[in-house]
């Protein structure tokens, strides 16, 4: 089975994380990690040099804990929930795993939601995961 991860260095992702290695565990199966961002000007040098080493040291982190695993980051100006359902597609995924925050009706209607995005338009199951 495979499992697309949702990824941003943050509680939650990690909590995302976390929860799909022990899914991987449980199923026997194999991660894709996809680190999303729309890009352009406003990006930093040091921000990329930054979720680099995160992603480095989170392949060393599932290689050690014996997950098969791939680690994908795109820069490709979509929306992070658009690059994960593609992902899902491109990599015959089963099952997809988001780590989620509250927000306030307020901040759906201004910001809209990832999370919201991925559960309408995904075609296989999502499990939203809370930091604990």
């Amino acid at each position: 089975m495979k499992i697309v991860v949702g990824f941003i260095d943050s509680p939650e992702g990690n909590a995302a994380i976390d929860r799909a290695m022990e899914e991987a565990e449980l199923r026997d199966g194999s991660l894709i990690i996809v680190h999303s961002k729309i890009g352009g000007r406003h990006d930093k040098a040091e921000d990329y040099l930054a979720m680099a080493k995160t992603l480095e040291d989170l392949t060393d982190r599932l290689t050690e804990a014996g997950i098969d695993h791939e680690v994908h980051e795109y820069v490709r100006g979509d929306k992070p929930a658009t690059d994960l359902i593609r992902a899902v597609a491109d990599h015959n995924a089963e099952m997809i795993v988001i780590g989620i925050r509250k927000r306030t009706a307020t901040g759906k209607a201004f910001l809209g939601s990832n999370a919201l995005d991925i559960l309408h338009d995904s075609t296989v199951p999502v499990l939203c995961v809370k930091v604990p």
